[in-house]
């Protein structure tokens, strides 16, 4: 595995931005629930996804070597009046343009406070991309408008999310993940529709060491096949395992099993 250029990452944030400010401004009904975070409306979600990048911005901005409490961040909980789309795009491309700003002036190994593996500037712009990647899938389900992701953006998504799972293994950050142990089990990912020097396949592995997982194309106890986009939604809990152009192949018990415990909500 392999990180994308830091450049690439912060291109893509403002990207991401720009095609959530285009359901706050498609007319979408704000009040909205979201099918995938019930807890949330279509506004709860943008505005979480704004504070966070205004949250990150503050962190990257003062090289930040522990956490600052969100209550701290200069306007992370979005306008003051709800229901006003204008304001709430205003606030969330002021809020892209600042943590792209900053994290293209600290570059990728300048020190920051992280609650992971890495602690600089670059595990924030890549976290970044792959929070609003998926939260901007949440929006659009949401509004009933289509979804779609650059497929290199699609796949480090899937490495991070994997990376995630084996982090929270080894330092017990979850208990619902120590339940992932276990002998001779294994699921396999496979974009169909990835030009092949994407290498868009997965194989992840549950041992009784923890999880462990390698690019690549291997039998499995279970595989997950579709396109890249469905892939990366249906094991992100976004899509069904019967999504359009999936098919699951083998011990589906095993992928569900997979699914409600590899989970950080």
């Amino acid at each position: 595995m392999s990180l994308l250029a830091h450049d690439r990452y912060c291109d893509e944030i403002a990207h991401q931005v720009e095609q959530l400010r285009a359901v706050v401004t498609s007319g979408a009904d704000l009040s909205a629930t979201v099918p995938t975070c019930p807890d949330w409306s279509l506004e709860d979600l943008v505005r979480h996804v704004g504070g966070a990048l205004r949250w990150v911005d503050a962190l990257v901005r003062a090289r930040a070597q522990e956490d600052i409490p969100e209550e701290q961040v200069p306007l992370g909980g979005g306008p003051e009046e709800r229901g006003d789309a204008a304001a709430l795009d205003k606030w969330l491309a002021d809020g892209g343009e600042l943590v792209v700003d900053a994290l293209r002036e600290a570059g990728p190994d300048a020190g920051v406070w992280a609650w992971a593996w890495a602690q600089n500037a670059g595990f924030w712009a890549r976290r970044v991309v792959c929070e609003i990647t998926v939260h901007r899938a949440d929006a659009a389900l949401a509004a009933g408008l289509p979804y779609e992701v650059a497929p290199d953006i699609a796949a480090d998504a899937l490495d991070e999310w994997l990376q995630l799972v084996e982090w929270v293994q080894r330092t017990g950050a979850l208990e619902a993940a120590k339940g992932l142990r276990g002998p001779g089990r294994s699921i396999h990912l496979h974009a169909t529709d990835a030009a092949p020097e994407l290498n868009a396949e997965w194989l992840i592995e549950l041992g009784e060491e923890g999880v462990s997982w390698r690019r690549g194309h291997e039998k499995a106890t279970v595989a997950l096949r579709g396109p890249l986009t469905s892939v990366l939604l249906a094991f992100y809990r976004r899509m069904p395992l019967d999504g359009p152009g999936l098919e699951v192949l083998g011990d589906r018990e095993l992928l569900e099993f997979w699914l409600e415990r590899a989970t950080f909500g």
